[in-house]
C-alpha cells in the first residue's frame, strides 16, 4: 500500500480508491464473501493511513485481511449515506485514480458527493500496479506453472481419439484441480480447424485420429494463476506441414524467450516471436499478441503487443506464445510463462515444447 500510495503521488495522482477486486486483493489481501451494490473501498491518499470503507455487517471480515493492521477501517450501515463516510478521506478538488472494475453508481457516488474531484482509470495511470512481482509471489508463479504441468503429463496419457472436446477439457480440469488448482479458469481444446480459433471452447466435435489439438489451460493455485498451451497431435502419423508449423512456432518461442532481458522493450519481444512466423511465410495467421502479464489474475499488464514501449525490469511475470492458426484446417501455439531475471529470463513451467502425441 505505501508503494501505490508512492506511485499514486508520482503520477500526479491525490490518492487512489480500489473497489473489491484484484487490486484490492494485492494491496491489503481483503475479498468480500460477496461482491454486491454496499460499497467498499480502499483509500490512499499520501500523509494519512490507508483507510477501508466497508459496511458494518461487514467489518468482522473486513478486520481478518491480511493488511487489515495496517489499516484504519471506516464502516458504515444500512440507511446512511456511505459516500459521506468517504468525504473527510478525500481531497475536494483531488485527482483519483479509481480501480477498473469500480461499479459505475460508486463512483458517481463519490462524484455527488465530492463534485470538484476528477477521476482517472488506474489501468491508464498505473498499468503496472501489480506487474512486478516480490520473491513470494514469484515462488507462487512457480508452483502454478509446476502443477500446470503436471497436469500436461496427465493428459498426454489420456485417449482422445472417439471422444469429445468437452470429455478432454474435463480431464483437464480434474488434473489441474488434482495438482492443487482451487479454481480453474479455463480449458481450451481446440481439434482438427477448431484449433484455427484461439480461444475455442471446447465443443461436443469428436476428436479424431490425425487430428492436431491446441490445449490451453489455466487457473488459479494459492491465489496466483497458471496458463499454458501445448499442441499435440492425435497418432504417431504426423503430416509434414503439420511437423513445419509446429516447428516454426517452437523456434518463435524459443527466439523471443532468448530475448527477454531487463531494458528490452515489450513490443519487441512481440517483434522478434513475429519475424520468426513472418519469414516462415505464415506472417497472416498469428492473428494475435505475443503475450500477457499474469499474476493475481491471469490476464494482466504487462502485455507483449506492438506499440507497448515500456521496458523490462526484474520479477515482470508474462506469457510468451506465440501461434499459427490456418483457417478451417488446424492450429499451433506453444506458451510458457517467464519471469524476468537480472540478466535475462526464466520460465516458469518446463514441459517439453516438441509436438505431443496422444492415443
Amino acid at each position: 500500500m505505501a508503494r501505490a500510495t508512492a506511485d499514486a503521488t508520482a503520477a500526479g495522482l491525490a490518492g487512489l480508491v480500489v473497489a473489491p477486486g484484484p487490486d484490492l486483493v494485492h494491496l491489503c489481501g481483503y475479498q468480500p464473501t460477496a461482491i454486491t451494490e454496499r460499497l467498499t473501498a480502499l483509500v490512499l491518499t499520501a500523509g494519512r493511513e490507508p483507510a477501508l470503507i466497508v459496511p458494518k455487517l461487514e467489518r468482522p471480515d473486513a478486520e481478518k485481511a491480511p493488511g487489515a493492521p495496517a489499516l484504519r477501517l471506516v464502516d458504515w450501515t444500512d440507511g446512511e449515506d456511505p459516500y459521506a463516510a468517504a468525504v473527510p478521506l478525500l481531497e475536494p478538488a483531488g485527482r483519483y485514480g479509481v480501480s477498473d472494475n469500480t461499479w459505475a453508481m460508486h463512483l458517481l457516488g463519490f462524484q455527488a458527493a465530492l463534485a470538484g474531484t476528477r477521476w482517472t482509470s488506474l489501468s491508464e495511470t498505473l498499468p503496472m500496479l501489480r506487474a512486478v512481482k516480490d520473491g513470494d509471489e514469484l515462488e507462487r508463479l512457480a508452483a502454478a506453472g509446476g502443477a500446470a504441468d503436471s497436469a500436461y503429463r496427465g493428459i498426454l496419457e489420456v485417449r482422445f481419439a472417439g471422444r469429445r472436446e468437452t470429455d478432454v477439457a474435463a480431464d483437464l480440469s480434474a488434473l489441474l484441480i488434482q495438482y492443487g488448482h482451487s479454481q480453474v479458469d479455463f480449458t481450451v481444446v481446440g481439434s482438427g480447424p477448431n484449433g484455427a480459433n484461439p480461444h475455442h471452447e471446447a465443443g461436443d466435435r469428436v476428436i479424431e485420429p490425425g487430428d492436431t489439438v491446441v490445449l490451453d489451460f489455466g487457473g488459479l493455485k494459492d491465489g496466483y494463476g497458471s496458463d499454458t498451451t501445448r499442441t499435440v497431435h492425435v497418432g504417431a502419423d504426423v503430416p509434414d506441414e503439420v511437423r513445419k508449423v509446429h516447428d516454426v512456432v517452437r523456434r518463435a518461442q524459443q527466439t523471443a524467450f532468448e530475448a527477454v532481458r531487463p531494458g528490452v522493450s515489450c513490443q519487441e519481444i512481440d517483434r522478434i516471436a513475429r519475424r520468426v512466423i513472418t519469414e516462415a511465410g505464415y506472417g497472416e495467421y498469428f492473428i494475435h499478441r505475443t503475450g500477457h502479464g499474469i499474476g493475481i489474475t491471469t490476464h494482466e499488464p504487462p502485455y507483449l503487443v506492438e506499440g507497448e514501449e515500456r521496458p523490462l525490469v526484474p520479477g515482470m511475470c508474462f506469457s510468451i506464445e506465440p501461434g499459427i492458426y490456418l483457417p478451417g484446417r488446424f492450429g499451433v501455439r506453444i506458451e510458457d510463462i517467464v519471469t524476468v531475471t537480472e540478466n535475462g529470463g526464466r520460465r516458469l513451467n518446463n514441459t517439453p515444447h516438441e509436438l505431443g502425441i496422444v492415443a
